[in-house]
């Protein structure tokens, strides 16, 4: 039922674009937050340009970037009004969902180079481990990545025990979180975790780290080589995290901010991949209803 309601979570949004408009409202400053767990500089140089977009495309005197030290950051800036757009995982918008729904509007998904919305958590291992599938894992070391993370704790968390038959707590020797994706897969080299859940786009040459995911974009800056780590277990599809907008902004804003997204992948491709990471083909218009499976498994297991 669980793999059921994930695979059809993720069926094709229809497509939309908009023109861009001058942004000429009381709103002064626009406040983004990036979710946290991976170097705070790389986010911050990935994500300039799009402040530079956002002030000369719609006006806005000041974008202010707000790289949070973990996903809650983002969450309870969303919640609290600190934050006025954040990319989210489907995990994070469940949590905001559940304790206020009428917080925020997500209003976009990233499309995978397939043309699908879906993406994975995947299992890594060190090929030198030993550990060829997740069940050669039993008594090893477990790594979370953010216990707001759908890939990197809520997905591995109900999906790997319809494989190995019990709670992971009982599978595994530990299952301890290493502080965001980024720090997850980096803990199979320094023998904190044996197996690290990682997001992926799962499509591609694993040679590459995948078309897109954190272990596409260590790949990419060298951090780590693809030749040193096996995948050892792979969820259901899981639905794009939403790009969300706060509600108080209000519809005109909301609009403007959407359409300007829907433009960046062809009006500066190299900026929408700086952003995004990997091999994306651009963004898709998605509602609320895309994410409540999700929701519905947050709200059975690990709450708000």
């Amino acid at each position: 039922m669980l793999k059921t309601m994930l695979m059809s979570a993720v069926a094709l949004v229809a497509l939309g674009a908009g023109s861009t408009a001058t942004f000429a409202q009381d709103v002064k400053e626009l406040r983004i937050g990036i979710l946290g767990g991976e170097n705070e500089a790389d986010r911050l140089r990935n994500y300039a340009c799009l402040a530079d977009h956002l002030k000369t495309d719609l006006g806005f005197e000041k974008v202010s970037l707000f790289p949070a030290a973990d996903y809650d950051g983002v969450i309870q800036g969303l919640l609290g009004g600190t934050l006025d757009v954040a990319g989210l995982g489907a995990s994070g918008y469940a949590a905001i969902a559940i304790e206020n729904p009428d917080a925020v509007t997500p209003i976009l998904t990233t499309q995978q180079a397939d043309g699908s919305t879906g993406y994975y958590s995947i299992g890594l291992a060190l090929k030198s481990s030993g550990i060829t599938d997740i069940m050669s894992a039993k008594g090893k070391k477990l790594g979370y990545a953010d216990p707001d993370s759908t890939s990197g704790y809520l997905v591995p968390l109900t999906q790997i025990p319809v494989t190995t038959g019990v709670p992971n707590d009982q599978f595994f020797a530990s299952a301890d979180f290493n502080g965001g994706h980024e720090n997850n897969v980096l803990a199979l080299l320094d023998g904190k975790s044996d197996v690290s859940v990682d997001d992926s786009s799962g499509i591609g040459e694993f040679a590459d780290g995948y078309t897109s995911g954190t272990f596409r974009k260590l790949v990419d800056k060298g951090a780590v080589d693809p030749a040193d780590f096996v995948e050892v277990w792979r969820s259901p599809l899981i639905p794009n995290g939403p790009l969300v907008v706060r509600n108080d902004l209000g519809a005109d804003l909301t609009k403007k901010i959407t359409d300007f997204y829907l433009n960046l992948p062809t009006e500066d491709a190299a900026c929408f991949s700086a952003i995004e990471g990997g091999d994306f083909k651009g963004y898709v218009p998605v509602k609320a209803e895309f994410y409540q499976p999700i929701i519905d498994i947050r709200k059975a297991t690990i709450g708000g």
